[in-house]
């Protein structure tokens, strides 16, 4: 996987580009930069057209709308957003009284419904939550105690969640029920090695491994969840690696997005192209993105 050629597609300068999202009904790759509160849009097509739209605050995560449009989080919930009038509707909040938290990432599990995390903005240790918005947007919440939530991914059956808590160093693994969207059994499958930065966004392929961002890594690698065996990794020319995702008219393109904060100006220099949007061919396919149902 070392010798695969990663490509810049987009020069974005994110402060913190996070939650990559391929969407199928326009061939379009979107993200976020959740400091800055934008949300950014790339035509993958002829044009490699890029744009972006404030969105605040804290916009951390977008998946698409089964109805059309799409659903994202802000810092205190869950929002509808229109893609044609760019207009945004509260669904249901979650942590509006928490003014020191605010959402992360979050993804769509296979019946379709939107789960999402928070943490803490002063970043105080287990302050965060996971949340689970439900089809009728009514709000559940899963997990307490988390730090930094973030890479959430379903196996094919729909009947294992992975999750990352990112300063635990470890893929988590849950027993699923789709039927009423409840977790139990919570275990380690993967712990990923101190000297190679923190995990934070995920993905899952079509063989059922994990992709993994590494926060402080320089790298995306690909596990075996079965195992907890490291099948490979990709070096990113940016050392804060955010997030990654599954793009392309075939899923076999792995989008990636990195971050600029925290890097000082000597930093920088020597990775010029920190908060870009990079792309390479996986050598395996992905899986669509789940829909929102509500």
């Amino acid at each position: 996987m070392q010798d695969k050629m990663v490509t810049l597609v987009c020069d974005a300068w994110s402060t913190l580009g996070e939650g990559p999202l391929w969407d199928n009904r326009t061939g379009h790759l979107y993200w976020v930069d959740i400091l800055e509160g934008t949300l950014h849009f790339y035509d993958a097509g002829n044009s490699g057209s890029h744009n972006a739209l404030s969105i605040k605050p804290f916009i951390s995560s977008i998946v698409p709308r089964h109805n059309g449009g799409f659903a994202l989080t802000l810092q205190d919930g869950f929002y509808a957003f229109d893609s044609s009038t760019h207009q945004i509707s509260l669904l249901a909040e979650a942590e509006a009284h928490l003014t020191d938290n605010r959402f992360n990432d979050g993804k769509c599990d296979p019946a379709g419904r939107y789960l999402a995390g928070t943490m803490s903005l002063s970043n105080q240790p287990s302050r965060g939550a996971l949340y689970q918005l439900d089809s009728n947007h009514t709000v559940k919440h899963l997990l307490s105690e988390v730090s930094i939530s973030n890479g959430l991914a379903w196996t094919s059956d729909g009947e294992t969640m992975y999750y990352i808590d990112t300063p635990t160093r470890q893929i988590t693994a849950f027993d699923y029920d789709l039927a009423t969207g409840d977790v139990q059994n919570r275990r380690t499958v993967v712990q990923i090695p101190e000297d190679q930065g923190y995990p934070d966004g995920m993905s899952i392929d079509s063989e059922g491994m994990i992709w993994v961002a590494h926060w402080g890594g320089w790298q995306v690698s690909r596990w075996d969840p079965n195992t907890g065996k490291k099948l490979g990794s990709i070096p990113i020319p940016a050392s804060q690696v955010t997030s990654c995702t599954f793009g392309g008219p075939n899923l076999d393109q792995l989008y990636i997005t990195t971050a600029r904060a925290g890097l000082s100006d000597e930093d920088l220099t020597k990775q010029p192209l920190a908060g870009g949007v990079f792309q390479v061919s996986a050598g395996v396919n992905g899986v669509p993105a789940n829909v929102f149902r509500g």
